[in-house]
This record gives C-alpha cells, structure tokens and sequence, in this order.
C-alpha cells in the first residue's frame, strides 16, 4: 500500500491502492497433510485451480454448443457468466474456493491481462499494414463507413438523451460507449473469418481490407482524441506523453525494423531464427508496453504497435507465431476472456433505469448503423442482396479488442458496473449471432460449382486450345510438371495455356496473399525459380505455349479454394497437381507432407473440372531422368491402364492427346475379366467404354503418325490384377490410370483393403507403393466431379 494517496484523485476516491501483496509461491500440498485444502490458501495453486476451472468449462460448453456454429469466443463468455456473480458465483462453495481472496482474483486478471498483450503482439505481427494502403476504392470506402456511420448515429443518440443536470462522469462515460461500439477491429474480423473458413473468399478479402482501412483509422483518431483530452488538461504533461509516443514510433520502425530484418538476412534460407533473437523481440514487446504505459496510454498499444514493427510472414514473423500463438490463445487468452465476462452483474443492470435503456438502445443503433451503412456501401457496387447482407454483419462483428477496452474502463472507474454489464453481453449476443447468420446467407460452395459447363477433356474438341491450371508447391515438382505439358503436344493449331500457381502456406500473417506476377518481373520472392522455369518453357514453344503465374498465399485449409476458383474463372479443363510425397533415388520415401495430402483430396472432391495427381517417380542413380526422353531409349514410352467408368475415359482421352507427339509411344492395355466372372450384360458405363477404345483398336482417328498399341490382360481379381502391373510396370517411363474411386469392379476386387492413397484408387495406390520395385512416374487422373447444379456426378 502507498503511505498516502496523490494529490490528486481525478475519480473522487478517498484511497488509492497501488500495490498489494501477491507473490505467486506455494508450500506444495505436503506442507499440513492433516488438511489438503491448505495449500489452496496460496496464491500459486489457486491461479492453477483458475485456470483449470476456465479451461474446462469452456470446452465442455464449447462441446455442446459447436452444432449450432457458436464460435469458441463466445462459448469463452458464457463459460465466464457461468463462473461469475450470476450464476455459480453466488454458491458459497464455488466462491470460498475459487474467488473469496482478493489475491486470487487480483493475480488471475493480471495473467489474463499479460495474455492479452501478447495476443495484441501477435495480432500486430500478423497484421499487414500494406493491405490498407493497397486496398481498392470500394474497401477504402466501405473502411471509412463502417466507422463514421455508427460514430454519427451514436452522437445523435447521445445528444438526444443528454440532460442539463447530467454528470461529466456520465458524459464521458457513454460517449466512450458508443465509440468503442463503433469500431471496427482487424483482429476481431480476422479471427471471425479464419473460424468460418472464409478468409481468402472474396467476401473474406474484402473484409480483411476494409477493417484494415479501418483498423489504421481508429489507431489514429485515438490518438487525437487522446492527445487533445491530455492537452487540454495539462499541456506540458501533454507535450511530453506526445514527443515519447511520437520517438517511441520513429524508433519502432527506423531502428528497430531495419535491426529485424538484418536478422532475416543473416540467417540462412530454410533456418529458423536463432532461439536468442525470438526471447529477445518477446521481451522488447513486453517492454514496448511498459513504456507505452508510462506515458499514460495503454500497454496494449505499445504492444500492438511493436507487433506492427515486425516484418511479417516467414522466417521471423511466424516464428514468433509458430512458437507463441498456441499458448497465448489457448491458455492466456481464455483466462482474459472468461475472467473479464465474470464480472458481469445481471443484478446491477437494473438499478438505473435511464443508463440500463441508453446502453440497450445505443448498443441496438450503432449496430444497426453499422449493418445497413455496410449493406448500402456493399449492394451499391452491385453485390449480391445475400453477400451483401452477409458482409455487413461480419463489418459489425464484435470481440476480443472491444471486450478490453471495455474491461480498461471499468478498471479506470470511468465505466459503471452496470453499463459494462450491458455492454459486455451485447458483445456476446453479438459474437453469438453474427457467425450463425453469416453461415446461412453465405456459403460459397453451394454457387461456386452451380450451373456450369462440363469442362473435362473429353468434352473438348480434338485440335481446340487446351488450358491448364499447374499447381505448385515445392521446387522440385516443376521440372517435372513442364515435361508432363510438353508431352500434351502443344501445337499452333491446337495450343496450350498455362495457369502457373504456386502455392505457400500462410505463416505469421492474417491477410492471404494472391500474386499475378508479371512478365519478366524481377523480384525477391522465393516463388519466382519457380516462374522463371515456366517463362523458359513458353519461350521454348513460343508459337503454341502461354504461360501466365500467380502465387496464392494462403492457410492450409482454405488452399483447394484458391486452386478452385483460378481453375473456374480461368476456365481450365485440367488440373495439375504434385503428389505430396517425395521419394529418393532408390525407390524409399524421402519426405511426406501432410499438409498437400489434404490440399490435394479437398480439390478432388470440390475442382470445376478434371483433375490430375502427378508422383513423380523418375528417378535413377544418376540424378533424375525426363519423361520426355530417358538416356534408355530416344523416345517416351507411356502406358494406359483401362478398366473402365469415368475416370479411365477422361485418363485415355488424355493419352490419345500425348500420343500425337512421335517421340511418344503409347501402349493402352485393358484389363478384362473372363466371362464367367463378370457376366455377358453390358451396361451403359460399358457401351462408352467401347467406343472410347474403338480408335485405339483400328489406329484411325488419332492420326497416321501416332504409335498406338492395344493389349489385353486379363484379371480376375485384386492380385491377378497386381501381378499384371508389376509385370509390365518397368516398360514405361510413365503411367496413366484411372482414379476409379469407390468403384467397384472384378479386376481389382480385394485390392481397396490394401489401398493406403484412396485419393488415387486402388490401381495408383499400388503403382506407388514402396513394395513396387520401379521408378516409373504415374499419373492419375478423375473426371470432373462437380457437374451440374452442384450435385456430385
């Protein structure tokens, strides 16, 4: 306790406690062992109990609530009005054990509030800052709405509610109400976005650059408004808070930032950040915020701005990510946000009637404000009703950042009790609704795929222009993805175009980043090794070839939308996608990754057209060896695998294409099955069949200059049918099949309880297993899922 309260005391107060007892220390559960609730009496083990308490309620609610699209934020609230004065609060047991010491409730708000600044860090970290000054003219717009129509609304509510004989205290107090109510924070819409898996839409992408717009102006306007409230009431006080903050900024980004990207250079590419360098930004933040706070303006800021100061994406913005986003957020983070809702008195809300109905009616028509600026904003520039009303109710989303400043008023004695009561559960009414209503007015699935053309390559004319999204994601998958388009036999007559993407995990930032590099561009990124190999390919085949790149970065997640949306607006026919394993040069996996195992099963199972798995096995002791020509032999040898159905049509018609090249040799051989095993009726599936082979048998169609073979093999069963792949596997340089998948046929029956790949079906599952002894590359290849009207074929 200080000895004497200041001078003075701008709330009224007769005291001022600065500081209490509170080391956070334990005996251990040995020290009485007559009574074991001793040990609860220290502060340690009651922050423990707290934070366990926290934790689990808030899952086990989260649990039952999850159906029903409640975001995690808000199940943390209600796990907070669980715990608090109204409703378990009031249980002496719960009260004594948990919360009855001052102690104990004084150190798990502190925890909570430490959390919270390093939430702040890390939302600076991640946030992109260029994103608001590369934002369109509708964001900007929109940005700048979305604060000024709710922060007009609000002073017209409160003026017209304001009475002569009103306080400054209350004055003050509901004009920061309607303020914070009409933010619009980054963060907040970020995290909203990311939970409902629509942060690269185009819905999402607009938000994110609105209330970046948005986000920048707040910063701004409350340092004015702060400035001039701290000016008018001692200005040499003033002059010095606004010289510190204004060097404190200065030295963020014209010191600090050039220091942190002399570390990014200094380490080696593809090395994490040195352990020292990471403890050392981490404490810097933490100091930001003291200092930020000594000049009278919040922690947070300080630890926001410093976030901001660091270079964002990899390496060191997602190290820091990487190593403290998990703990932050589920441990701190959750502390913060169920401890800030417990002090939410249902009681108190009622004992001013005047201040209970402007908070109900402010909190109403600011949001309301908000919702239908945004919706005029977004439905002028021709957006759909539905998008439009979705995108508005995610601009009015409210969270995390209004919860803390609400949480600083109360703290600050600036806010009553019962207003912060008011507002905290219109905070959790709001994160309640909002995403639910978001979910049905929007979901981009159900129109992205509705009512199109059939884009497959058997739909496409013998000699029309083909047009090709390759994906990739690694260096190593290029090479042999352009050998894959070369031996498509680009011509002039029937040309190709190459929509080069290359993908890259989002790391360290919010924002997702899409890229149309230009020609001849020269840049820094990492992905342009990539571009330069496909710039060299077209230049190769000038006359048939255009190549045009792009890089998307974005979560794992939500990658197979980037790839499904550039292949249904560039109208592709075909998609190219990497394998995700990689395998050495004697035939054992050397890498796995997961992540593109993922990718590539969401785009089988959502792409506009058809799509290709390349595994890229062609590889010998000497290095690796082209599809196009080996050392073996002058030309490419290329086998059909045929059984039947969809899949295998749309992987032959492929074939036939590659066959037009001299330097190819395509052998087709079908799999059929004796007559007493499969029967004489032939269905619909088998009629295709037939006269898809009908030219391969006859050579004809496919041209005079094509080296055709057919070949039959029979196969009765799953190993009859393995025993003919590992006879012919090691004649080919590449392998086409079918993905086949869940159907059922004679020739591979038995062999889908093996299948480890099931995106590749049962034959690709055992042309890459490890038990192959080959090095042959293979291709697998499914008809467009999606057909009409968003129903699976």
């Amino acid at each position: 306790m200080g000895d004497a309260p200041p001078t003075y005391l701008p709330y009224g107060n007769n005291t001022l406690e600065v500081c209490f007892s509170g080391e956070v220390n334990s005996a251990g559960i040995w020290e009485n062992l007559s009574y074991p609730s001793v040990f609860l009496s220290y502060p340690l083990p009651r922050l423990e109990l707290q934070i366990l308490l926290t934790f689990l309620c808030s899952h086990f609610i989260y649990l039952i609530v999850k159906p029903l699209g409640i975001t995690f934020f808000a199940t943390q609230m209600l796990a907070g009005l669980l715990l608090g004065h109204t409703v378990l609060g009031k249980l002496d047991t719960v009260n004594e054990l948990l919360f009855s010491q001052r102690s104990g409730i004084e150190i798990i708000d502190t925890t909570g509030l430490f959390g919270f600044v390093m939430f702040m860090f890390l939302m600076g970290v991640k946030m992109d800052l260029t994103v608001a000054f590369r934002s369109t003219k509708r964001a900007a717009v929109i940005g700048f709405i979305s604060i000024l129509a709710p922060i007009t609304v609000g002073l017209i509510i409160f003026e017209a509610f304001k009475k002569p004989e009103q306080s400054k205290e209350v004055n003050l107090e509901r004009l920061l109400g309607t303020t914070i109510e009409s933010l619009t924070s980054f963060s907040v819409i970020a995290c909203l976005l990311s939970e409902l898996n629509i942060l690269n839409s185009e819905l999402g992408r607009l938000a994110l650059s609105a209330s970046a717009i948005a986000d920048v102006g707040t910063l701004i306007l409350v340092f004015i408004f702060s400035s001039m409230a701290k000016w008018a009431i001692a200005p040499s006080v003033a002059a010095v808070n606004t010289a510190g903050s204004i060097a404190f900024v200065v030295i963020l980004f014209f010191v600090c930032r050039p220091v942190m990207f002399w570390v990014i250079k200094t380490t080696p590419d593809g090395k994490p950040i040195k352990e020292v360098y990471i403890m050392f930004i981490v404490m810097m933040a933490i100091g930001s915020s003291i200092f930020t706070h000594f000049f009278s303006d919040s922690p947070l800021i300080g630890a926001f701005v410093f976030g901001l100061s660091v270079p964002d994406g990899p390496p060191l913005g997602s190290a820091l990510v990487d190593k403290l986003e998990c703990f932050v957020n589920g441990v701190f983070l959750a502390v913060f946000t169920t401890t800030s809702t417990m002090r939410v008195d249902v009681k108190s809300m009622m004992e001013n009637r005047s201040t209970f109905l402007f908070s109900i009616i402010f909190v109403c028509v600011t949001f309301l404000a908000k919702v239908i600026s945004c919706f005029i904003a977004t439905f002028w520039s021709l957006m759909p009703l539905k998008d439009s009303l979705a995108f508005a109710l995610i601009m009015s989303s409210k969270g995390i950042v209004e919860l803390s400043y609400f949480c600083s008023f109360i703290d600050n004695k600036i806010m009553s009790t019962a207003t912060f009561s008011v507002l905290v559960l219109g905070i959790l009414v709001n994160s309640t609704i909002v995403p639910v209503l978001v979910k049905l007015l929007y979901d981009p699935d159900s129109r992205r795929y509705a009512g199109y053309e059939k884009r497959t390559l058997m739909h496409l004319k013998p000699d029309s222009e083909i047009r090709v999204l390759a994906c990739t994601h690694r260096s190593e998958n290029v090479s042999t993805i352009i050998e894959l388009l070369d031996l498509t036999c680009p011509t002039k007559e029937s040309p190709q175009v190459v929509f080069a993407l290359h993908i890259v995990e989002l790391k360290g930032r919010d924002s997702p980043v899409f890229i149309a590099h230009q020609k001849n561009e020269n840049s820094a990124l990492s992905s342009l090794e990539n571009i330069f190999a496909y710039n060299q390919y077209e230049q190769n085949n000038w006359d048939s070839v255009t190549v045009y790149a792009f890089t998307a970065i974005s979560p794992p997640k939500l990658m197979h939308e980037d790839i499904c949306t550039m292949a249904l607006n560039k109208q592709t026919s075909f998609i190219i996608l990497p394998f995700h394993r990689k395998f050495s040069t004697d035939g054992s996996v050397e890498d796995e990754n997961s992540m593109m195992r993922n990718v590539n099963c969401s785009v089988l199972d959502r792409a506009p057209c058809s799509v290709g798995i390349l595994i890229d096995r062609g590889v010998d002791d000497r290095g690796k060896k082209t599809l196009k020509t080996s050392s073996r032999m002058p030309t490419c040898s290329i086998g059909m695998l045929f059984i039947g159905g969809k899949d295998d049509r749309e992987a032959l018609t492929l074939a036939k294409r590659m066959a037009r090249d001299p330097q190819v040799n395509l052998t087709v051989i079908r799999l059929i099955a004796d007559h007493h095993y499969s029967g004489n009726i032939m269905d619909w599936d088998g009629i295709l069949d037939s006269e898809v082979l009908k030219d391969v048998k006859q050579k004809n169609e496919v041209g005079n200059s094509c080296n055709i073979m057919y070949a039959e093999e029979v196969s009765n069963d799953g190993p009859q049918a393995a025993g003919v792949i590992r006879s012919i596997v090691n004649n080919y340089d590449l392998i086409i099949v079918g993905r086949r998948y869940k159907v059922e046929s004679v020739q591979t029956m038995g062999l889908a309880e093996w299948c480890e790949f099931p995106e590749l079906g049962v034959v690709g599952d055992l042309l890459v297993s490890t038990d192959l002894d080959s090095s042959v590359s293979v291709l697998v290849v499914q008809q467009q899922y999606y057909v009409e009207l968003g129903r699976a074929r």
